[in-house]
């Protein structure tokens, strides 16, 4: 490198998948010592002309010379000159950019050019990192018949038999990731400080969150599941379940959540070693649970001659996740047969017990009720086995993951244990504290924290993966195929940009070696990076913003891309303290789909790494409806959606769940067309329904639910329309130097829940400056909110509005609004029509160049009721912004005020007509009797809070207020009774708080109706 020339290039990169655009150089800054007048000298050799001519072009990029875009600091180290060829070895900075063999061609002829008079016939190759540029090409990015670097593939190894095979799945993925094993964790976590004696989170509460969090609200409903569907086993270096109860089953103490029961108690024999024990809640910092109890053990046999079953005592009607632990000893079976009793029937699961011992193995996530039910609520252990000469080892259930148990500087976080650092988990889940979780003596939480995430994937694995202390450690013997830590980043760009993904990855590990223990090339590890992050920003690009900025692929020592022993790779999606990228963030369709291009990029990767070929799970359903058929029978159908980015996500079979009245999902059956028949339903009940789309790579994400109920011949028949789809970020702000999240306007709507809201936001001056953690300026946030689960759209409140239209003696189909907008639905069959709207409303997009969503009353819907109000038909509509959505400056058309005024009867007074959810009824046509209820406006785990109600009043003769808010005597409620007959609410019926309340007004509104 010649004297005194220091670059500094900015990397401003815009990239797509391929091709890929051309470089060019950005100037930040450079400062040069004149030499003789000139940058460099003249040459007097043809080595020091080669030397001088690759300078001379270094020098002209950065002067704007080239069509070349550099990464920041890029340099050329060395000038190798050989006798067939010269070897130009850029500084590693190079290599912070996605090479493909398009950008290196670019790369190499535009250095050739100016090098060749110089050659005199020798050869030219670019290196860094030291390796040819080409190298640094991702194998899967490489033209048909292109040599691959076979050192980063992996080696054909004899696998274990699958750790967990669910055998009433109805979908097997055959070119997903069956037999794939994937260990991730989502960012940092509460822990505790030793220096401050407190508990606290690693990084500061911004816009709402904080990233202790917010990448769990990726991993846990999205990313995790994804690979799941796609039949990959995935491991949580947190806990991935947010139940705030935990029940443990276990020998050593059966009475303490629960009771075992066995067969023959005499069969089951105490097993040689260790095995996990209760014990004494909260546990010091360094105790291991699995080594101070016992495990049971019997002979496995053919034919089963011996069970045990785990009863637990629910503590509350929920979602809990289920997790077996028994011994893996040396003669341990490979088909432990276990089962879940759970609400929704029997779910059944081979183990293989010969890996994964000493440690909770999940076995998937389950709705149990209240109580202790063995057929409604247990797991049950056979030992039943095709290798009769093996053992059966049984140990401790959990159920749920609980609250924090671990106690530092004397006491425990008192936190959910999904909030917690991995520290916290990983010493619970039985990893040895000197080479997994506790690196630093006991003395540093912080960097334990993430230094054990690491050494966790590796003694997840074992000899010779293992830790980094002791890698010939023999570990449980999982044979983990990628490793992912997921973070957000900090930093600050400007009023209406976004940060963008970075990826690290590191081609050295612990050992300073660029090889995996199995002779592997670690820069597999950077193929992951670029792949991941090449799928991120395409779809992000396609999706959401095309100036989505892709920022460096970054070789970097750390310790959660360095110390995995198996490939990996650490992704900053975007960064949370920057407004623009939070914007996106708090979005979860922005979550559903940046998940969704992360499970991409691993499927890639490890199609490519283990040689198969892949297919794309499918998208969720559309167009789904719901109508019996008779007494005892069902039809339902449905439609594909199409993604036009992944061809091979073409489903070509569906799974259809079942649920009776308030019990649990069976496990589906599969169907191959788009619509089935269902017999046998029984009388009384009422029935709902799921739909996954399914193909050869998995089972998509789960549809709407949707439910029906047939009474006595001849009632009266309603149809339920679920027109609530909206989920969406909250409310922004931007008014000069005030920008931040105006939850006061509106809240957002969370899928299904929100796992990461820590208050609302407080700093909104975009001028004040970070402090420290606890005063971090713009976008500080309130913590009121840091231990609870907040209730979002469940998309089952077709079952809610059933429940309460049962009671008051009707029957019920119901639709998604996607199939009554396309024609598919006969409306006039029906003698009401329930239309929900939740909090839907038109949603903008923080870039303008998509259509906006979730319009209340699109002009389809809109056309399809006031045919069936015409007809003489009956309506009955709730939701939080019907006026506010129709009488919008947005929609300010013709078409919203005549359905407004002929129709619905109403015109619109206000938006957040009620803070207290108060009602009372105040017409005597509706309702003789005094009738007053509250609708929830609270955030809370039940049902999401209304922040916005909408003050309603009666348009023409026949219309009337029904209800009004208690707080001022605005209406809630406008009914029409006239040529047709119409109830519209300004608030969602779902939320009214207590069940006899709402089956008490959806009583009054259905007699109202059908007068």
């Amino acid at each position: 490198m010649f004297d005194g020339l220091s670059f500094m290039l900015t990397t401003i990169v815009q990239i797509g998948r391929s091709p890929f655009p051309r470089f060019s150089v950005v100037v930040a800054g450079v400062f040069i010592s004149a030499c003789s007048g000139s940058r460099v000298p003249a040459p007097v050799s043809q080595d020091e002309g080669v030397s001088f001519a690759a300078h001379s072009w270094l020098d002209a990029a950065v002067d704007l010379e080239s069509p070349f875009r550099l990464p920041l600091g890029t340099g050329i180290d060395t000038i190798r000159f050989l006798d067939a060829r010269v070897e130009i070895e850029f500084s590693r900075e190079l290599a912070r950019y996605p090479f493909r063999p398009e950008s290196a061609s670019q790369l190499e002829s535009e250095v050739r050019r100016r090098v060749s008079p110089y050659l005199m016939g020798r050869d030219l190759e670019l290196y860094s990192m030291g390796v040819p540029i080409r190298q640094l090409v991702p194998n899967v990015f490489r033209p048909p018949g292109a040599a691959v670097d076979s050192a980063r593939l992996a080696r054909t190894e004899a696998r274990p038999a699958p750790l967990v095979t669910p055998l009433d799945r109805a979908v097997s993925p055959t070119r997903g990731l069956a037999d794939r094993y994937v260990a991730m964790w989502h960012s940092h976590g509460w822990y505790y400080d030793h220096t401050a004696d407190r508990w606290m989170w690693q990084r500061p509460r911004v816009f709402q969150t904080v990233e202790d969090l917010l990448p769990l609200s990726f991993t846990l409903p999205y990313v995790g599941p994804m690979l799941e569907k796609a039949g990959a086993h995935v491991f949580f270096a947190r806990e991935r379940d947010p139940q705030r109860n935990m029940v443990v089953v276990d020998n050593d103490d059966p009475g303490a959540g629960g009771r075992i029961v066995f067969s023959d108690s005499s069969a089951w024999l105490a097993g040689t070693g260790p095995g996990f024990s209760i014990g004494e809640i909260p546990y010091a910092g360094g105790l291991n649970p699995f080594s101070t109890g016992s495990f049971l053990q019997i002979a496995g046999d053919a034919d089963e001659s011996a069970w045990l079953q785990w009863i637990p005592d629910i503590p509350e009607t929920g979602d809990y996740a289920v997790y077996v632990s028994y011994a893996s000893l040396d003669d341990s079976i490979d088909d432990a047969d276990y089962a879940v009793y759970h609400a929704g029937g029997r779910t059944r699961f081979r183990v293989n017990q010969r890996i994964g011992g000493s440690t909770w193995i999940y076995l998937g996530t389950f709705r149990f009720d209240a109580g202790s039910n063995a057929s409604g609520g247990s797991v049950r252990l056979s030992n039943r086995s095709e290798t009769p000469d093996g053992l059966v080892s049984a140990d401790a259930v959990r159920f749920g993951g609980g609250m924090g148990l671990i106690a530092r500087g004397g006491r425990p976080g008192k936190r959910p244990r999904f909030m917690e650092g991995a520290r916290y988990h990983l010493q619970y889940s039985g990893m040895p504290d000197s080479l997994v979780f506790d690196l630093n003596g006991g003395e540093d939480d912080y960097r334990d924290d993430y230094q054990s995430r690491g050494e966790w994937v590796n003694y997840l694995r074992g000899s010779p993966f293992g830790p980094n202390r002791d890698r010939r450690a023999a570990g449980l013997g999982i044979p983990v195929d990628v490793s992912l830590a997921f973070h957000t980043d900090a930093g600050i760009t400007g009023p209406d940009s976004t940060i963008g993904t970075l990826s690290i990855y590191s081609v050295y590990g612990a050992d300073s070696t660029r090889a995996f223990p199995d002779g592997v090339s670690r820069f597999a590890n950077r193929d992951l990076a670029d792949i991941v992050q090449t799928e991120i920003v395409h779809d992000l690009r396609v999706l959401y913003d095309s100036t989505w900025r892709r920022r460096s692929l970054y070789d970097g020592q750390y310790s959660e891309s360095f110390r995995p022993n198996v490939p990996s790779m650490l992704l900053e999606l975007l960064s949370h303290q920057n407004f623009w990228d939070m914007r996106y963030a708090l979005d979860p369709r922005f979550r559903f789909d940046a998940s969704r291009a992360i499970y991409k990029g691993i499927l890639k990767f490890l199609a490519q790494h283990h040689g198969f070929s892949y297919v794309v799970q499918p998208l969720p359903v559309t167009h789904f409806q719901a109508r019996s058929d008779g007494p005892s029978s069902v039809v339902l159908s449905w439609r594909p959606t199409v993604d036009p980015m992944e061809p091979t996500a073409t489903p070509d079979r569906f799974v259809v769940y079942t649920r009776v009245d308030s019990a649990g999902f069976d496990n589906g059956r599969l169907v191959s067309e788009t619509s089935v028949r269902i017999e046998g339903l029984e009388a009384e009940s009422v029935y709902s329904f799921r739909v996954t789309a399914a193909n050869s790579g998995g089972e998509g994400f789960e549809s709407e639910t949707l439910s029906v109920y047939t009474g006595s011949a001849g009632s009266r028949k309603v149809l339920i329309i679920n027109g609530f789809d909206r989920v969406a970020a909250p409310a922004s702000l931007t008014a000069g130097s005030l920008t931040g999240f105006a939850d006061f306007w509106d809240q957002g709507v969370p899928d299904r829940r929100d796992l990461g809201y820590t208050g609302s936001q407080f700093s909104f001056d975009s001028r004040l400056p970070w402090i420290d953690d606890d005063a971090p300026g713009h976008g500080a946030s309130h913590g009121d909110f840091d231990t609870r689960v907040l209730a979002g759209n469940t998309f089952d409140y077709p079952y809610l509005h059933g429940d309460a239209i049962r009671a008051a003696g009707f029957s019920f189909d119901s639709a998604s609004d996607e199939s009554v907008e396309a024609g598919l639905v006969d409306l006039s069959s029906y003698d009401v029509v329930d239309l929900i709207l939740g909090e839907e409303k038109t949603t903008y997009w923080p870039r303008s160049g998509r259509e906006p969503e979730f319009e209340a009353l699109p002009s389809a819907m809109r056309a399809r009721l006031s045919d069936y109000a015409h007809g003489g038909g009956a309506l009955f509509v709730s939701g939080a912004f019907i006026g506010t959505d129709l009488f919008s400056a947005k929609h300010d058309s013709a078409g919203h005020r005549v359905f407004a005024d002929s129709v619905l009867h109403i015109k619109w007074i206000t938006d957040h007509a009620a803070r207290l959810g108060g009602v009372h009824l105040s017409n005597a046509t509706f309702a003789e009797r005094v009738f007053r209820f509250r609708f929830n406006t609270e955030l809370g785990e039940a049902v999401y809070a209304v922040e916005s109600p909408d003050g309603l009043g009666p348009v023409g003769e026949g219309a009337s207020v029904l209800m009004r808010y208690d707080e001022n005597n605005l209406g809630a409620g406008v009914g029409y009774h006239g040529q047709h007959r119409a109830v519209t609410l300004g608030f969602p019926f779902e939320t009214v708080n207590y069940r006899a309340d709402r089956r008490h007004l959806m009583r009054l509104v259905l007699d109202f109706l059908s007068r």
